[in-house]
Formats: C-alpha cells, structure tokens, sequence
C-alpha cells in the first residue's frame, strides 16, 4: 500500500478505539442510570452490531466525492459521540423515555461506523488496485483499534476523566482525524475551505468541553439528586457523589443512595448491634463492604473488639470516607482506628484466600444489581464464608427489601441456608429506603435473647423481638437457590427495580 494512504490506516485505528469507547459509554451510563447492567450492554451491543451492518449497506448508494463524505462521516461521529453522555444524562432527567435517545445515539454512531470502511475501501481500491490487501490492512486496524479502545475506556479514560470528557476527547479524536484527511487530502476534496473552517469549529467545541466537562458535570448532577451536590468524584471502580441538605448528608455509588444521616443509625444499628449482640465473643470482626465506615464505628463500640478487617474493593471509597470532613463527622473517623486493617480487595477473592477465622462476619454489600456483585451472594460465596467463621460466630447479610424485592430477599435467606447455616430473617422501616431485611447466620442455633450492651438511638431490648416478624406481603415461596452458574438473584433483584420504578 502506498504511503499516502497509511494515513487513512491510521484514521481506522483511531475511528475504530473511539466507537468501542462510545458504545461503552452509552452501556455504562444506561446501567448507571438504570441498573441492570446485562440488559444495558447486551442491547447496545447488538443493536450496534445490525447498526454497522445497516451502514456497511447503504455506503453502496453513496458513490461520489468519496473523500467528502469520509470527512463528513468523520465529523458526524465526532458531535454524535462527543456528546453523547451529556445527552443520555439529560435525556434522564427531562424526557420520560430515556431509551429512544440510547436507541438513536447508538444506530447513529454504528450506521456512520459501519459505512466508514466500504467507502474507505473504494477510496485506497480505486489507486491500489488489490482489493486483499486493502481489506486486510483496513480491518486489521479496525480490530486493533476496537481493542485499544476497549481496554483504554475502563482503565484508563473513564477512572482519570469520567464520562463527560471521556466523550468529548473521543469525538475530538475523530474531528481531528478529519483535520488531517482535510490537510492530507486536500486535493481530493471538493468545498475544502468549509469543511476546513467547521473541522476548526467542532474541534474547539469538544476542546472547550473537555475544560469544563467538571462544570457541566456538576450542574447535570444537581439535577439528578434531589439536594446540593457538595461533592462528587470518579473512584477507578464506582462513581460517588454527597449530597447536603441542611443536617442531611447523603452518599451515592453509581446513582444509589447507600446512607442519609437523617436515618442511616437505624440501619447500622440493625446491621451490627443484632448478631454483636447474640455472639459469644467479639475479638474478631471482619466487614466485607461498608467502605462509608460507619459499621466500624458501629463495631469501636465494643471495648472487647480487637481487630477488625474491612475489606473493600475501592480504594477511593475508603480515601474518601477518610478524609471527607462531612464524612468523617458521620463516621466519627472510625476508618482511622488502630484497631482497622483495611483491605483493598475483591472480597470473594479475600475470602478464597484468607485463613483466618472470625467471631463475627457483617455483609455490607451493595445490593446485587450487577454480575459482579451478584457473585457475592451466592452459594459459594456463603460457603467461603461459614469457612472463616468460627463454630460459635455469627454472620449477618445485607439482603435488600423483603416489601420491595421479596423474592430477592428470601433467595438470599435460602441460598445462605443452602450451605448448612441457621438462618434468622429480620427486618426495620428505615424511612429514606422503607422496609429493609438482613439475615443473621450461624453453624449453630441462635439465640433470641437480644441484650444491647452498647449505646443506641433506635433498637432496644424490647422492640427487636418485632423485627424478626414478617407479614404475608413480605414473604416469598418457592425461590431459587442462587448459584454461580445460574445468577437467578439478579434477575430477581432487577424484576422489583422495574416494577417499582
């Protein structure tokens, strides 16, 4: 192949690694948004997928000025995917039906994708003269672009610069890349001049909101969170925001409100207090997830308590639940404590691992809306954990709504018992989320006699008997056991997020 037109194997290379990054972002933002991540990207990718084929098809009925309309597709895919994310943001807030901006934003970036390389093949065909090595240079690194793409997206643009200047440094890519096919070609194309000034145009349009993508960020936020956003911060896992409304702190991962302090002592107290309260020893503590800290200082409130293992996968979580003062206020620094060794890890990885045993083990996960969280709620995963609990410990689950998502409530209950465990259920109204269950496990019988040693604001020794009570609405039959190999809870979970959104 000639050198004039290794430019154009370049341009594939970047074209290519910017759409995977698009798509990516319309699949992550739709699950943040949404939830139900497997729905999210299985549509996106196959509807891009018959996308690229509709391109690839109509490309054939575009047959003059080639090389106007390969810059003009180049510059339609730099606005269509530099804006993209803001788009799915606001579409979220101001329309009722979110998935017809996703629908369109995807058909449109793959319809422009899929007809780039027919018409980039004319183009070099039409000098070279062999169409096997055209087409095998240009899908060459239209795959490798794909990769870079797909690889570049989770680990390095969206952890450093989140999705909104994310998808303007793409579409700026892809602008840029018509700059030089303008600059390269400039024979080639008819109108150079206009095509040269709106280039210019569209490239500093991108530029100037990849500077103020924070700016833009935070006032889209605002508008999806009922309060004030005081701060707000992309970990290499998770998106966090805090919000303030007068006493009212609030955390959100991803969307999901995970405490208020208007209430979150209700919660923690339930949480803790409850298996703390029927354990024979308290000397070792492990809390897997609870990255806010405010289970450890739930925990510091037991003299006899000496060690604790968090374990959480998010190392800007715990940096921020650390050093954030409205945080810290709230958790009353217990993540500093001498008595926490903090674990930055997968906590079905820390448990497959780990030899030691624990008097109590307290599961304060998110709830399982995704494969990745879904596994730490399965059968195995309890397995791991009866063996890192000592024959007289006691666990406690986090186990969502059993008003809300009762069967995902009580495929939790089951699947625990599954794996030989004594099951209590109990559950509280915690107002800022309603009716929320956990279930307290042990290898032996447990104990109903509840005495609290310890200060609290909400559970006492006479209404705790009154959770472990259910009524008919909140009980589920005939639910599955959830596996590794078969993640019914997850489609359990999402049912009740459909039904009640």
């Amino acid at each position: 192949m000639s050198r004039k037109y290794r430019l154009l194997m370049l341009t594939t290379l970047i074209i290519s690694g910017c759409s995977m990054c698009y798509e990516l972002i319309i699949s992550a933002v739709s699950s943040y948004l949404l939830g139900n991540s497997t729905l999210q990207y299985s549509i996106t990718i196959g509807l891009y997928m018959a996308a690229l084929g509709f391109g690839s098809y109509i490309s054939k009925y575009l047959k003059k000025n080639l090389f106007n309309v390969f810059v003009t597709i180049e510059l339609s895919i730099g606005v269509v995917g530099g804006v993209s994310s803001i788009l799915l943001f606001l579409s979220n807030i101001y329309i009722s039906n979110y998935a017809v901006m996703m629908y369109l934003e995807i058909i449109l970036i793959g319809t422009l994708a899929g007809a780039e390389i027919p018409i980039m093949t004319r183009i070099i065909e039409k000098d070279e003269k062999n169409l096997s090595v055209t087409l095998s240079s240009i899908f060459s690194f239209d795959y490798i672009g794909g990769l870079l793409g797909a690889v570049a997206f989770p680990l390095l643009l969206l952890p450093k610069l989140g999705y909104f200047a994310t998808s303007f440094l793409c579409g700026l890519m892809n602008i840029l890349c018509a700059i030089m096919i303008l600059w390269h070609f400039k024979d080639r194309v008819i109108r150079i001049n206009i095509y040269r000034i709106l280039a210019v145009i569209l490239a500093d349009f991108m530029l100037i909101g990849m500077i103020f993508a924070d700016n833009i960020s935070e006032n889209i936020e605002d508008g999806l969170y009922r309060d004030h956003v005081i701060y707000m911060g992309q970990t290499e896992y998770q998106k966090i925001v805090v919000t303030k409304h007068r006493d009212d702190v609030r955390l959100y991962i991803d969307g999901n409100c995970q405490f208020s302090t208007i209430d979150e002592y209700r919660y923690h107290e339930a949480l803790v207090h409850i298996p703390m309260s029927v354990a024979d020893d308290h000397s070792k503590v492990l809390i897997l997830g609870g990255g806010d800290g405010l289970a450890v200082r739930e925990v510091l409130k037991y003299g006899d308590v000496n060690k604790i293992d968090l374990v959480d996968l998010d190392a800007g979580m715990i940096r921020i639940c650390s050093t954030n003062p409205n945080i810290t206020t709230i958790n009353q620094d217990s993540l500093q404590s001498d008595k926490l060794f903090i674990h930055n890890t997968d906590a079905y990885e820390y448990l497959e691992a780990s030899k030691e045993q624990y008097d109590v083990i307290i599961v304060d996960l998110p709830d399982p809306n995704c494969e990745s969280l879904n596994k730490l709620y399965s059968n195995i995963f309890y397995r791991m954990c009866k063996n890192s609990l000592k024959d007289s410990g006691v666990m406690v689950v986090q186990s969502t709504s059993p008003y809300y998502a009762a069967n995902a409530f009580w495929c939790i209950n089951q699947t625990i018992e599954s794996e030989g465990f004594y099951v209590k259920p109990y559950h509280l109204q915690v107002p800022s989320f309603g009716d929320w269950g956990f279930n307290m496990a042990s290898k032996k019988a447990l104990s109903t006699d509840f005495q609290f040693d310890v200060e609290t604001k909400y559970l006492s020794e006479e209404n705790v008997s009154g959770l472990f009570l259910f009524g008919k609405d909140e009980i589920a039959e005939n639910v599955e056991i959830n596996r590794l190999t078969k993640p019914i809870l997850m489609e359990y979970y999402n049912r009740a997020v459909e039904l009640w959104n």
